[in-house]
């Protein structure tokens, strides 16, 4: 059985959400507007590759490629 593919964009809304910090707080450390925070968490705008790596530098992300299993 597959495992079911999650979303890069979902994986980010999560690890916000885990991460316990406020989109205030993210906007104050970041400069990231709130605004923009609110409307890609609530699923209405995704968000620029420079704002996805403040975001992911800023949460300390990481991504790792998960290898496709040879049949």
């Amino acid at each position: 059985m597959r495992k079911k593919h999650i979303k890069l964009s979902d994986q980010i809304r999560s690890a916000i959400e885990s991460s316990g910090v406020t989109r205030y707080r993210i906007w104050k450390d970041t400069g990231i507007a709130e605004s923009v925070l609110s409307r890609f968490m609530n699923g209405h705008a995704g968000l620029q590759m420079d704002t996805l790596d403040t975001l992911g530098e800023y949460l300390e992300l990481e991504i790792s490629q998960r290898r496709k299993k040879s049949s």
